[in-house]
């Protein structure tokens, strides 16, 4: 098959979310919030936390196998495992390192992408162009990631906002060239870089007593920033996205945007002219699962089967960096 004609192609998906939950009462008790503060502001009302001694790679199991699963196929199908993350279990090696050898994957090459909200995205794109160039002809595609994990419980501007989650996809190769992946747009802006990071932890800052005791190797965000370039980026790589597919928003049969925040979500509904029903709010039950958020948001839309065949779906996700992308995928 020559590559003008290949295209990848969603042949499963799957999800994983730890069973701890923390609710806006919880958090009622540890820091000064309220549920109808956190309500009115972000659209969530629980989170789920990963359990003490699980790591980033647990998660990005269980929703590989149920990807798997759903393809009808087994690990050692697989080219390649790409992971989306910034909360791997290591520095390194990377997590789809652990989640290749829990797979038994032994087939396969693997690495990590780290672009933060946009990671899902990001290593679809990589997958993407490894299936159309021929270089593989299976993908593993996930996003996980434990923010639970960086985060400061007394900073009621950030511990309110995020959940741990894993998401994935299955990608095989299209031999008609009518269904799979249309396009992929992805961006980046690094002068707002320190908008929302952690600040220590790295080589520049290497961890130390001093960087532990002022809580350097949390989150820090700011919340009016994002939300400003959030809605703006989205909409606009959005719409190249489907001008690169050639089509129109009227087009679409689903959005899934990035679960970031409710009026993040209907602010872009708005601007992109979509009714709500046709977009995937479920930030309610997960808060911001980072990399996780768009495919998890993706295998709960197509197991609720609001996914048909031949359904054009809209993907699109913003994180720090900032780094946004967007995908059009017909079903």
């Amino acid at each position: 098959m020559s590559a003008a004609h290949r295209r990848s192609v969603i042949l499963g998906t799957g999800s994983e979310l730890p069973t701890k939950v923390v609710t806006n009462r919880d958090l009622e008790r540890m820091v000064e919030t309220s549920d109808e503060w956190i309500t009115v502001r972000t659209g969530i009302k629980q989170r789920h936390v990963l359990e003490e001694g699980k790591g980033n790679a647990d998660m990005a199991y269980h929703a590989a196998v149920r990807a798997l699963a759903d393809a009808g196929m087994e690990a050692n199908d697989l080219d390649a495992i790409i992971m989306g993350t910034v909360t791997p279990d290591y520095l390194f090696p990377s997590s789809s390192c652990v989640l290749e050898d829990m797979l038994g994957a032994r087939k396969a090459f693997s690495f990590d992408v780290n672009a933060a909200c946009s990671g899902f995205l990001n290593a679809l794109a990589v997958a993407d162009s490894f299936i159309r160039t021929g270089q593989a002809r299976t993908a593993l595609v996930v996003g996980s990631d434990a923010l639970s994990r960086l985060l400061k419980w007394d900073d009621r501007t950030t511990c309110i906002l995020f959940g741990d989650g894993a998401g994935a996809v299955v990608l095989g190769t299209s031999e008609k060239g009518e269904r799979g992946i249309l396009s992929v747009r992805l961006r980046t802006d690094g002068s707002h870089v320190k908008t929302l990071y952690v600040p220590a932890g790295g080589s520049l800052k290497p961890t130390n007593p001093e960087t532990v005791q002022n809580n350097e190797h949390t989150i820090t965000m700011n919340g009016k920033e994002v939300f400003k370039v959030a809605v703006r980026s989205m909409e606009e790589i959005s719409r190249q996205a489907l001008k690169e597919a050639g089509l129109g928003i009227d087009q679409v049969a689903l959005v899934i945007p990035h679960q970031a925040n409710r009026r993040i979500i209907v602010a872009l509904a708005e601007r992109l002219g979509v009714p709500l029903e046709k977009v995937v709010v479920n930030v309610d039950k997960y808060g911001n699962t980072s990399a996780a958020s768009v495919p998890v948001a993706l295998d709960e839309a197509r197991r609720e089967g609001r996914i048909k065949p031949g359904d054009v779906v809209l993907l699109n996700a913003f994180g720090a960096g900032f780094a946004w992308g967007a995908a059009v995928v017909r079903f």
